[in-house]
């Protein structure tokens, strides 16, 4: 379903005969019952609160989807894709799981342009990230991103750099924020903005979390400022706590064991 709760009636204008309503149903059915949720947003929402080197190069009122992954994804959608044989090895397993994932977004629509911007894509010229991935769910109303000039004193000297992250409300920090879908000659100019829930409304409870996050974000603590109603099984845990170098190993482990 749209997680985000955006007017599903706000029209859409192109020549391609997709509209969003159709658009959400067709998203619903490639990622919902997987364990991903998705937000839809404007490219002119990101692209006014970013760096202008940032910037996505669409009109500011071109429809795209933030694709957040849940707990329930490695279960519902990366196992399967191990257990099918799909895994061919030339990028980390998660990320061709979900970049397949991607590409069916795109040949769900023949009759318009689609494009899929993931999280970890850099720009090879600027060397910047193509896509700030957290600004994005926070402006979808995916997740709240939290950072260091949301708090009304913070404790760290002005020259300190302090990483800021994202929050869901049902889930905290146990979710991936994948990318965007983007519809390139799709406009929505009527998409009603929709704010991401402050779960975490207290300077005390965002320092905290950020000093989690920043002294010591490899224990996941931070994941769990909020109470989640869900969170990742162990099996899950153990799988992103490994080295990216050595999950092939995990992966012929959990083919032996099925």
């Amino acid at each position: 379903m749209e997680e985000n709760g955006s007017e599903t009636n706000a029209s859409s204008s192109s020549s391609d005969g997709y509209t969003k309503v159709e658009i959400d149903n067709k998203m619903e059915e490639i990622f919902s019952e997987f364990g991903f949720e998705f937000y839809p947003m404007k490219i002119g929402w990101y692209n006014n609160v970013v760096l202008k080197c940032f910037h996505l190069q669409h009109p500011p009122d071109t429809l795209a989807y933030l694709i957040l992954s849940t707990p329930a994804m490695f279960d519902l959608c990366f196992k399967p894709f191990i257990y099918e044989g799909k895994y061919q090895g030339i990028i980390d397993p998660i990320d061709e799981c979900i970049d397949e994932k991607f590409k069916e977004a795109i040949k769900a629509f023949p009759n318009t342009k689609v494009s899929k911007l993931h999280d970890y894509e850099i720009d090879m010229r600027s060397r910047r990230p193509k896509l700030l991935v957290q600004t994005a769910a926070h402006i979808s109303g995916a997740a709240f991103y939290y950072q260091k000039h949301l708090i009304t004193n913070p404790p760290w000297p002005d020259s300190q750099k302090v990483f800021g992250t994202c929050v869901h409300p049902k889930y905290g920090g146990w979710m991936g924020l994948r990318g965007l879908i983007v519809f390139e000659n799709i406009a929505c100019p009527d998409l009603e903005v929709r704010d991401p829930v402050d779960c975490i409304p207290t300077d005390e409870k965002r320092i905290e979390l950020l000093d989690r996050l920043n002294k010591n974000w490899e224990d996941w603590t931070f994941r769990d400022i909020i109470a989640p109603q869900i969170k990742y099984s162990e099996e899950q845990k153990r799988y992103f706590a490994t080295l990216p170098r050595d999950r092939k190993e995990l992966i012929t482990a959990m083919l032996q064991q099925r």
